[in-house]
């Protein structure tokens, strides 16, 4: 009896052959798509992790820890390791092909660390762009499903818009405007915020001095804890429109010139920045990569108050561990009393955050305006507790004027 289920749990999961698309839940994960792939090892089995759906990189990255469970000859440089790619991997039992990938990239990381794609993140394994553009996909944010699904299978709706796609690595642009002038913005549902290059942020903020902004990245803006997010601008924008598409208070980061300048090697064509999956939660987004057509159908309209937070910005550690390296500004003074840059962040409301993603501890720091959370804190090896105030950061205030926000380090 028990071999029998288990022969049937496995089966389920074998990819098959012919099957030409599966529909499989999201889970939303910082605003990052994140669903179950299955990996074939060594003695004929399969192995489920979590897999980040990431149209916005054509590079295939996974853990040292799913590297070594299929057998990957693994070669180490200073910087990262690499790998020849498996030939295929499965989403539920459908068999998707890697031979679109040259080279697997693994993070160099410690043997502690080995089952870490990236801090933060409970996904070992990405699906990029060079993978996906292979396939019709619909993201279906509204009820958290993905489809993916072979050449002419699947029935799109809603408004088709035309999109550029960089012919050696599937990455997709947006012919778009920003206050009627025309620019090309890359589409990654796989990025938590959006971007806009350092010149056009500034030159909108200096047009539009009631945009909501501040400095300090905090919620989805706080992506990966990099040392410049505790100063980065962040500023939520009018509009952005596509085709007959129309984006309203979209949120955006601040992004310099060295970053601009790698984005637009890599996009083959000029960019002013990256339309990201934040800003597009409300919407079933399906790629349509045959006929280079992008379709966004509304699914609800909902307001998402993502910005209503603790105002900290966090570093995940490789340990699992959260480091508090920024508290942003409120109405002109610390959001946060009583933290110090290098304090970790230990719990919110008694809920330890260690080992947890980041979406799952901005979850915790998110509220209504006025609420508080009692946060634990570490220093220097002692514990101590503090009460943080939710605080509704880059919302209008009175009269429609924010008031300006800036980071303490």
């Amino acid at each position: 009896m028990l071999l029998l289920a288990a022969g049937l749990l496995f089966s389920q999961n074998t990819p098959t052959a012919g099957q030409k698309s599966v529909t499989v839940p999201i889970t939303l994960d910082h605003d990052r798509i994140v669903i179950d792939v299955y990996l074939p090892l060594p003695n004929g089995t399969t192995k489920r992790v979590r897999g980040w759906v990431d149209n916005g990189n054509p590079d295939l990255t996974m853990s040292r820890n799913v590297a070594t469970l299929m057998g990957l000859k693994i070669s180490c440089g200073d910087k990262q390791c690499t790998a020849p790619p498996p030939p295929a991997i499965a989403i539920e039992g459908m068999r998707i092909p890697l031979t679109a990938v040259k080279t697997v990239r693994i993070p160099l990381k410690t043997p502690s660390a080995a089952e870490i794609m990236a801090p933060g993140m409970s996904a070992e394994i990405n699906l990029p762009s060079t993978v996906l553009r292979n396939y019709e996909v619909l993201v279906n944010f509204p009820e958290r499903e993905f489809t993916i699904a072979e050449p002419g299978t699947m029935k799109f709706n809603g408004i088709d818009t035309k999109i550029v796609i960089n012919p050696d690595n599937g990455l997709i642009h947006l012919i778009s405007e920003l206050e009627n002038k025309k620019c090309n913005l890359a589409l990654d549902l796989g990025s938590s915020i959006s971007f806009l290059s350092q010149d056009i942020f500034e030159r909108l903020a200096m047009k539009n001095p009631a945009w909501p902004r501040m400095t300090g990245a905090i919620g989805p803006a706080n992506m990966w804890g990099s040392s410049e997010e505790a100063h980065g601008e962040v500023m939520r924008i009018e509009g952005i429109q596509f085709g007959s598409i129309f984006l309203s208070g979209v949120p955006v980061v601040s992004t310099p010139p060295d970053v601009m300048t790698w984005l637009e090697k890599r996009a083959g064509l000029p960019v002013a920045g990256i339309l990201g999956g934040q800003a597009l939660l409300n919407y079933r987004i399906g790629l349509d990569y045959a006929h280079s057509k992008v379709y966004f159908d509304i699914g609800s309209t909902f307001r998402f108050s993502e910005f209503n937070v603790i105002g900290l910005t966090l570093r995940p550690e490789d340990d699992g561990q959260y480091t508090i390296i920024g508290v942003p500004d409120f109405a002109g003074k610390p959001s946060v009393d009583g933290v110090q840059p290098g304090d970790h962040l230990v719990a919110v409301d008694s809920t330890p955050v260690a080992g947890s993603t980041m979406g799952q501890v901005w979850s915790l720091l998110e509220g209504q305006p006025g609420q508080e959370r009692k946060l634990t804190i570490e220093r220097a090896g002692k514990q101590f507790t503090i009460n943080a105030p939710v605080e509704p950061f880059l919302a209008a205030g009175p009269e429609g004027k924010e008031s300006r926000s800036s980071s303490r380090w």
